[in-house]
């Protein structure tokens, strides 16, 4: 029995000689559920007589490995890891709005925007509808027209939240497929044209050319992804006004909110992307989003950094989809998916095999439902970097490795560090696991996942 395996490798793990060590290393990785295996050494040698100071080596930890954490963004994978992820985001996107993290508290004095940008529709899909705290019907129409293949385009059910029918079409027949993975594959694209039309736009509002707007005003952002249940994301974004060096320079008193909004308004509308081989022209959804984040109120900036940081941690998962690539060999349907999902994968597989889409990639990001653009990203000048954030974090842990005798402390300049490191697989095993959890607190991962992955 595979829950007798697990008991038998858990009671096996605290009878070993290098426990204490072994649960060191779990409760440094945070939780992760799959920890990256290293083997290998780190070497300092003193950098003037060559003489070699200290010697780390994994043959004396546990299982001859050193465990690290996977560093997954994806809370499907590893939530333990996807939560460090989380929290940097938060801080980041916070940093842009009131300082900190090197950037001055000044900043929150600049004009700024939460700006939504929404798919266009591909057809009537099923939703729940509130107002008033009452869930509305669906699509309850007296008159509903039927669609061209005998369904009749109206649904009078009041959805739950967790509905499995939220997202599907009325009629999968009618729903426009090919445009849905096509908006999602050219949605980055879209996204770059509509900075370039904001950047038009507050120009020729402020009566400047390109060139001399960038001498006085920049405009920074960080953005996020999010999959709407029907397949096709939207981008959540915080748009900022700056001076010319950035947040550390406020922008002239003519360059306000409102201007912001009408740029953002008009740029919106402006662009469009050409999808190759079809006659087929994307734009943004009609339903665009434009608020003022105010320090108190609904929109504050925690709300803001915290929904921001929520989405970044997110994929396709909402839709029913796989989190793993799908192989143009795979049986779609014989695979654990909703039916409007298979169709959105062989749609992806279908258009990924012609040669003029093949720079799409579709075939590969399948399972992303066309899209393969980073899900959270921000302009240069915006904030810190999740890099910066993870360095600190770094430089912490080793101080405390350093102040409680862990490591020994040598002057950086004048010692040679050289690493010798290997892959050595990942996972942990189901005695381990049940162990990791108890040990950090964090839940079990889902069965079809509780097996060991040591590679």
């Amino acid at each position: 029995m595979p829950q007798d395996h697990a008991v038998a490798g858990m009671i096996s793990r605290l009878h070993d000689p290098h426990y204490d060590r072994w649960a060191a290393q779990i409760k440094r990785t945070g939780g992760c559920q799959q920890p990256i295996h290293l083997r290998g050494r780190v070497d300092h040698y003193d950098h003037a007589a060559g003489q070699l100071l200290h010697r780390y080596s994994t043959h004396r930890e546990p299982d001859g490995i050193l465990r690290v954490p996977c560093k997954t963004r994806r809370a499907s994978r590893c939530p333990a890891c996807a939560e460090t992820y989380r929290a940097d985001t938060y801080q980041l996107v916070r940093a842009g709005l009131v300082g900190g993290k090197g950037v001055p508290e000044t900043v929150s004095a600049h004009p700024c925007l939460f700006v939504t940008l929404t798919a266009p529709s591909f057809g009537t899909v099923h939703v729940r509808r509130e107002k008033g705290g009452k869930v509305l019907p669906c699509h309850a129409r007296r008159d509903a027209p039927t669609c061209p293949h005998g369904r009749v385009m109206s649904c009078k059910a009041r959805h739950a939240a967790d509905d499995p029918r939220l997202g599907e079409p009325l009629c999968p027949d009618c729903y426009d497929y090919t445009g849905s993975v096509l908006f999602n594959a050219l949605s980055p694209e879209l996204w770059r044209r509509f900075t370039e039309a904001l950047r038009r736009r507050f120009a020729k509002l402020s009566g400047l050319t390109l060139k001399a707007l960038r001498e006085q005003v920049t405009i920074s952002f960080a953005k996020v992804a999010e999959y709407q249940r029907r397949g096709v994301v939207h981008f959540h974004a915080v748009i900022r006004l700056d001076g010319p060096t950035g947040p550390t320079s406020p922008p002239p008193v003519w360059a306000t909110t409102d201007s912001l909004a009408d740029a953002v308004q008009h740029a919106a509308g402006a662009v469009s992307v050409d999808a190759p081989t079809t006659n087929m022209t994307l734009r943004w959804g009609a339903q665009l989003d434009v608020r003022t984040i105010t320090m108190n109120g609904d929109l504050t900036e925690q709300a803001v950094a915290a929904y921001i940081a929520k989405y970044a941690t997110k994929a396709a998962e909402c839709v029913g989809t796989l989190d793993r690539r799908i192989n143009p060999l795979d049986d779609l349907a014989a695979l654990p998916l909703r039916e409007h999902a298979r169709r959105l994968f062989a749609e992806c597989l279908t258009l990924g095999a012609l040669d003029d889409l093949a720079n799409l990639r579709l075939t590969q990001w399948a399972h992303m439902l066309g899209f393969r653009g980073h899900f959270s990203t921000k302009s240069r000048r915006y904030s810190t970097t999740l890099g910066a954030l993870r360095s600190a974090r770094e430089h912490h842990m080793r101080h405390e490795e350093i102040t409680t005798g862990r490591l020994p402390l040598f002057d950086e300049d004048t010692v040679l560090v050289i690493a010798h490191w290997a892959y050595a697989g990942k996972g942990l095993s189901a005695g381990d696991q049940l162990l990791a959890a108890a040990l950090t607190g964090t839940r079990l991962p889902d069965s079809r996942r509780l097996e060991a992955s040591h590679g």
